[in-house]
């Protein structure tokens, strides 16, 4: 008897392996995708183009993506929120400022994203927080302490001018004694780097605690607790001097010996 059309397919049905789907492995985006080496040829173009419709075209199709996004991450990773306009304007800002100095980018001295990251991250520390509270300033910082009441009682006027007055003896007194107290390159470095920007009188009430830490750091290279034990030494310094101030009403700055043991 012959066999049957069914059996006969049934016989020669092979079981077939499952199908396994190969997925592909998505490529992780780095941290600066938006600002790659691709953004930093670009620059290098723009810089070398003297064509001003040239520089335009890659300005917009290759630089102002990156630009925009890297200010919009700087202001929000280090909280840059103490300006009288909204983030959006501030952003702006920074960019107009990365473009003023697009120039100054010079090719093989480093990374792109690091120079301008630097530079977008030095305008809003400067700029920062003109509407930032005078007394969570003074009671987060207290580097240099110039403003406070020197002496308790006194009008606002007295107390000012005495602050100016003092402000000036104690930079006299550290232009005098910065590197007998400090005797180490590294830790001149860090104290030089404080009074230059405390020197900038206008800009006093413009930084937080987390700001002024941020500069120093990028002009000196050292880390945080480095900052810190300078930052603590001239502090003990500094509530010594406010002490002889309110006694003498000077500061002997000729004083080159060690008061405070480090």
């Amino acid at each position: 008897m012959g066999t049957s059309v069914t059996s006969s397919i049934e016989t020669k049905t092979i079981n077939p392996k499952p199908v396994v789907k190969k997925t592909r492995k998505r490529k992780k985006k780095g941290k600066n995708y938006y600002f790659n080496q691709g953004t930093e040829d670009a620059i290098i173009l723009y810089n070398k183009s003297t064509i001003p419709h040239e520089r335009n075209k890659i300005y917009n199709e290759h630089i102002r993506k990156p630009f925009d996004k890297l200010a919009e991450n700087i202001i929000h990773t280090f909280k840059f929120y103490y300006f009288d306009v909204g983030s959006i304007e501030v952003k702006h800002e920074v960019v107009s400022f990365l473009v003023m100095n697009i120039h100054k980018f010079q090719e093989g001295k480093g990374k792109a994203f690091s120079y301008f990251s630097i530079v977008a991250k030095n305008y809003l520390i400067l700029n920062n927080n003109k509407n930032y509270k005078m007394g969570k300033i003074h009671s987060e910082m207290k580097v240099l302490d110039y403003k406070r009441n020197l002496m308790g009682e006194n009008t606002a006027s007295e107390t000012a001018e005495k602050s100016i007055l003092f402000v000036d003896e104690l930079h006299r007194f550290w232009d005098t004694n910065l590197t007998n107290i400090f005797r180490r390159d590294k830790d001149i470095r860090v104290a030089d780097s404080v009074l230059h920007i405390f020197r900038i009188k206008e800009n006093i009430e413009n930084f937080n605690k987390k700001a002024l830490y941020i500069l120093i750091r990028e002009m000196t290279g050292s880390n945080t607790q480095h900052i810190t034990r300078i930052i603590n030494v001239m502090k003990k310094y500094n509530k010594r001097l406010i002490f002889e101030f309110e006694q003498e009403g000077t500061v002997d700055v000729s004083y080159t010996g060690s008061f405070i043991r480090e």
